[in-house]
């Protein structure tokens, strides 16, 4: 007995549910359009701010690769003018500056990644609210005026 109430209590809460869907479906769409948009919104921030980000670390790469190239012809002068010293300390230098590439070209790599999982996601997020638009297009010219407001349950 409990089980048969249990099926009819579950199945009358099923039809209340799809009930207030129904009633509501326009609101409901409007409001998925709302966060979707708040959320592509958001993505696309973070989207420029990898960007920038990609940008500054692509100069500091070029700065760090003219900067090994003036350390290497100097220390090729100081090996022809008899520095060993000079040399020897340019060459430490290099070697840092290459560790120091290496790292960074690493991290461009992953930031440019990163950029094109975003600008897909971005991509993705905008065609998603868009059929969410024509979706709410369609519920408001299929929903009469009568259905679209809540009706009062009848005593």
């Amino acid at each position: 007995m409990f089980a048969t109430l249990k099926t009819l209590i579950t199945g009358a809460n099923a039809r209340a549910e799809e009930q207030l869907r129904e009633t509501y479906s326009i609101e409901l769409i409007t409001q998925k359009i709302r966060e979707a948009e708040g959320n592509l919104k958001a993505a696309k921030l973070t989207l420029a701010s990898l960007i920038q980000r990609q940008r500054a670390e692509q100069r500091q790469i070029e700065t760090l690769q003219t900067r090994v190239q003036d350390l290497m012809a100097r220390a090729g002068e100081a090996l022809e003018g008899g520095r060993e010293d000079l040399a020897q300390s340019a060459a430490q230098a290099v070697a840092e500056m290459e560790n120091e590439l290496t790292v960074r070209r690493q991290t461009l790599d992953r930031l440019d990644t990163r950029i094109l999982q975003l600008r897909q996601s971005v991509e993705t997020a905008s065609r998603r609210i868009t059929d969410l638009k024509q979706g709410a297009i369609a519920a408001r010219a299929v929903t009469p005026a009568a259905i679209a407001r809540p009706k009062k349950p009848r005593r």
